[in-house]
């Protein structure tokens, strides 16, 4: 028999628990349960709710990150309306976390510059590369992101990444990279778009502090592993 969220005692429905001991205190699934609101005739909203999280197993909730509308309205009790509420939580609370990182406004070492990077690239599935400028104090003064898919030395060429840094009058730069699979360790073609990089740099005045490599929940400064001369 299936136990609805109305037949639980007033302080274990989520909402209820939500309002007086603060949404930290919740699972995931009843958490989510509060989005989606109501769950089916036969299947409570706790129910439906582990079942949208049973579609990430392994994944956690990044995995939601992931789903577009229409894969999550076909799980029984959720629909169009539905998906597009946990959708919208999810981009809302992306958002927040890179706003959060764009707090940091001065990088003192690579643990600063991979924190303002990481809520933006932790969960994408495809490379992206993007640039850092930093002026004399490094203070950051801009950030882009310039190009979309695997690294190479064909889609990473120093002409953009330099163009860009002269347009805002660079003292210096740091350049980021993601790994979709999570390791963050640097292939060649990562330490040989980084070599051509730093020695470009050199010849333009700009220098080029890092090369930050971006997993999911860590990061690699090439600069600390002595791969940025």
């Amino acid at each position: 028999m299936t136990i609805m969220v109305r037949d639980l005692p007033m302080d274990e429905r989520p909402r209820e628990k939500l309002m007086k001991y603060g949404p930290s205190y919740l699972s995931n699934a009843e958490l989510l349960a509060i989005l989606l609101r109501t769950g089916t005739k036969d299947v409570s909203v706790i129910r439906v709710a582990e079942e949208v999280l049973s579609h990430f197993e392994g994944q956690g909730l990044s995995g939601l990150v992931h789903m577009v509308p229409d894969e999550i309205a076909q799980v029984n009790g959720v629909g169009p309306a539905k998906a597009a509420t946990i959708l919208a939580a999810v981009e809302l609370g992306r958002r927040l976390a890179v706003q959060a990182a764009e707090n940091i406004s001065t990088i003192g070492g690579p643990e600063d510059a991979a924190h303002y990077a990481m809520p933006r690239y932790r969960h994408e599935l495809q490379e992206h590369f993007a640039l850092m400028t930093l002026d004399t104090k490094n203070h950051v003064t801009g950030f882009f992101d310039l190009t979309t898919g695997t690294l190479s030395a064909s889609l990473v060429h120093p002409r953009e990444v330099y163009r860009k840094a002269l347009q805002m009058s660079a003292a210096s730069i740091i350049v980021f990279h993601n790994h979709p699979s999570g390791d963050p360790s640097p292939s060649r073609e990562d330490i040989a778009v980084t070599e051509r990089l730093a020695k470009s740099g050199k010849v333009l005045g700009i220098d080029l502090l890092d090369h930050i490599i971006l997993g999911k929940e860590n990061f690699l400064s090439m600069k600390e592993e002595g791969m940025v001369q």
